[in-house]
């Protein structure tokens, strides 16, 4: 539209997904460019810290930590109890000599309680920690149930329209069933 108006004149604009994931790597590009990103699952966000990690619980479902920060890295260890652990110790984190035998020793940790013994010694810390929920849990839970981020239309559950407008009601669609509707109609309600 701004071209448009400043030319007299159109363009198409290519937009692909690909192209707007890409943009999102800047970051590791660099640090890989600049020698700082290593193999898969060596590194600070990929699996290879035990800081920044999905672990599983007693009770086989799945906790995440995402303590990059040493503050948040301290409250995670404090709030695991393992604050006399010397793999988990502070000064430790960004040692990867010690960050799989530091992982085993997380591991080992999140599977002595269940999930929601996890939530409860966690809730109201900063210690970058939250619960790996199904999708069922997931249109339960209280955040995205206050939020209305997951909606039930027809019986099928699925996300509300984002982003949301202060003026603008979005709404999420009904989703049609196969056969429902002829491709000339598809078509024609884009005409």
């Amino acid at each position: 539209v701004v071209e448009r108006f400043s030319s007299g004149r159109g363009q198409v604009i290519d937009a692909a997904m690909v192209d707007g994931a890409a943009m999102i790597l800047g970051p590791f590009f660099s640090a890989f460019t600049n020698g700082f990103w290593g193999e898969r699952g060596t590194n600070h966000l990929d699996g290879g810290s035990h800081f920044y990690n999905v672990y599983e619980t007693s009770d086989h479902k799945w906790v995440s930590v995402g303590a990059i920060e040493p503050q948040f890295y301290a409250e995670l260890v404090h709030r695991l109890g393992v604050t006399v652990d010397a793999l988990l110790q502070p000064a430790e984190q960004n040692n990867r000599k010690v960050w799989l035998a530091a992982k085993e020793r997380m591991a080992e940790v999140f599977r002595s309680k269940t999930r929601a013994e996890w939530e409860a010694i966690f809730d109201g810390s900063d210690a970058c920690f939250a619960p790996v929920l199904s999708p069922s849990e997931v249109a339960t839970h209280p955040h995205t149930a206050a939020r209305g981020t997951v909606v039930t239309i027809n019986g099928i559950v699925q996300a509300q329209a984002a982003p949301r407008f202060s003026r603008t009601e979005a709404k999420a669609g009904v989703p049609c069933h196969s056969g429902q509707h002829s491709v000339a109609e598809v078509l024609s309600s884009w005409a």
